[in-house]
């Protein structure tokens, strides 16, 4: 997909930086990707047809996405979009009340985004507000995981 192809679907982007960081791949979603996972595809789908953290609520809504990146990477609410050198953070979009998209902060402040099937894209966060995507509905953040050092 081009970036004018991307601007149809997300109207704001047109405005604001972006930048395509991968090719299309159906193995894994943002979900996924804004844990650092592109093997699998992530979703609490009833028929349990995606992985879902066992231990997490398998319903779509906020509050068991909140769990679920609570439980399995450590993550926390917190107020602010701003970066914060020591801290990851991840923004869930969402459309009535449901769970549409995830996106994680890059160290620069810039988001990353793994767009369903198609591309990784490189983007300001409020690009993808959209009648598709819906609103930002939460921000979680956890520490820094230290680097372990190969020995």
């Amino acid at each position: 997909m081009t970036l004018f192809e991307l601007y149809n679907l997300f109207p704001s982007l047109r405005t604001t930086f972006c930048q395509i960081t991968s090719q299309q791949d159906q193995h894994y979603n943002c979900i996924a990707w804004s844990l650092g996972d592109d093997l699998r595809w992530w979703w609490p789908d009833p028929l349990g047809q995606y992985y879902w953290p066992p231990e997490a609520r398998r319903e779509e809504s906020v509050e068991a996405f909140v769990e679920a990146y609570r439980l399995v990477s450590g993550f926390e609410v917190c107020s602010s979009l701003e970066p914060e050198p020591d801290h990851e953070k991840i923004a869930i979009f969402s459309k009535g009340g449901k769970p549409t998209h995830a996106a994680r902060q890059l160290q620069n402040g810039n988001w990353t985004s793994k767009l369903g099937g198609l591309e990784d894209i490189e983007h300001q966060l409020g690009a993808l507000e959209s009648p598709s995507y819906g609103q930002i509905a939460i921000i979680l953040r956890r520490p820094v995981r230290a680097a372990t050092a190969a020995t």
